[in-house]
């Protein structure tokens, strides 16, 4: 594995993620559809999101469209490859799109047959993409597959079940006002920026995870109950599992968020996150990437208590011979934590190499680089 950098220099993340125009004001006038359970002969109204996301297609590619969501529950499987496209709900409480795909099943909608991205309620795979005001959901029934025995016939070994997965070509997503329900694997953050703002996000393991970089600032991360049972003080969830590549000077950051839990959720039972070292294919074999080192900060954030004494945990990856014997510290990790406050906010004993040299204005600015003006009315 390669040293880690105790510095990071933002100039480099500026050129690497340099583009340009940002999410247009809400006054502005452009093309628009509804999507509605009932249109009523409404001239650009739409039954199914995916038909007026389709539809935008009709306009330049330069042109921003904005697609307006009435209440109601939508089961519906969504994809945004176009650009410059605002989706936006009536309300979180109001606007439900959901999905039951499972990563066991769903890798027919992967270019790679990769499951767990397949599995997605909402993929976003496009440069600025603004989504708001509305519920997004993976109602695949996690727990009662959970509560298996793993000896069971019946048991899903590959429960991953995202809800929104923002894909290899997307960046500068912003999502305000959105709501991400799921279990195992909520958010897949696996191409550009996000940032995301007086939102929710809740899951259980990993359900925060990627290779992408995130903002998530004054938002909800709820953590769930697990089906099966653990015996007290035992970690049982993670939060966060990032897998940022070395050379990305920033992945997983939480500002002014609350880590909050499901009722009956134990106390110390949850970490903050832990190093995900993804499997990947090299010229000389098959085995967990070295250079995916994640980064994941919590910055003046307040933790309930299931959030455990040990901050971190480890995890397992992909050793040279084929089996999952290797082990990731956090220790090795860029794992940073800064102004917590709460129950949860106990003090880490562990012995963290890494320090960040990155303060919230600097995360933001590397963000924020290359939109033509920073979305400060999100804030």
């Amino acid at each position: 594995m390669k040293p880690i950098s105790l510095r990071i220099l933002i100039s480099s993340a500026a050129l690497a993620l340099a583009g340009c125009v940002s999410a247009p004001a809400a006054t502005s006038a452009k093309p628009g559809y509804i999507v509605s359970k009932a249109c009523n002969d409404r001239t650009g109204c739409f039954t199914r999101f995916q038909d007026a996301i389709d539809r935008s297609a009709d306009h330049s590619p330069e042109t921003w469209v904005r697609i307006l969501v009435e209440p109601g529950d939508y089961y519906e499987k969504v994809r945004i490859d176009r650009a410059r496209i605002e989706l936006i709900g009536s309300a979180a409480e109001q606007t439900r799109l959901h999905f039951d795909a499972v990563a066991s099943t769903a890798g027919a909608y992967h270019r790679d047959n990769w499951g767990t991205p397949g599995s997605a309620t909402l993929t976003i795979n496009a440069d600025e993409v603004t989504v708001k005001d509305l519920t997004v959901e993976n109602t695949y029934d996690y727990l009662s597959n959970d509560r298996l025995d793993d000896q069971h016939p019946d048991k899903n070994g590959n429960p991953q079940a995202a809800a929104a997965l923002l894909d290899v070509a997307s960046d500068r997503v912003l999502m305000k006002g959105v709501k991400l329900i799921g279990y195992q694997d909520t958010l897949f953050l696996n191409g550009g920026r996000l940032y995301f703002v007086q939102g929710f996000v809740s899951g259980n393991v990993d359900f925060i995870f990627g290779n992408g970089t995130g903002l998530f600032e004054d938002s909800t991360i709820e953590s769930r109950l697990r089906g099966s049972s653990h015996p007290a003080g035992e970690v049982q969830s993670f939060i966060a599992a990032p897998s940022t590549q070395l050379d990305r000077p920033l992945g997983l950051a939480f500002h002014r968020c609350r880590l909050t839990r499901e009722t009956g959720l134990p106390d110390r039972s949850v970490t903050l996150g832990r190093p995900w070292h993804p499997t990947t294919r090299f010229p000389d074999g098959r085995y967990a990437d070295p250079d995916a080192v994640g980064y994941a900060a919590y910055i003046d954030t307040w933790m309930d208590a299931h959030i455990h004494e040990d901050r971190w945990s480890s995890m397992n990856g992909t050793a040279r011979d084929g089996s999952k014997s290797a082990v990731f510290f956090p220790e090795d990790s860029r794992f940073f934590e800064l102004g917590s406050s709460g129950p949860g906010a106990l003090p880490n004993t562990r012995d963290m190499k890494w320090q960040s040299s990155l303060g919230i204005d600097d995360i933001r600015s590397i963000v924020f680089e290359g939109w033509e003006a920073r979305p400060e009315d999100a804030r």
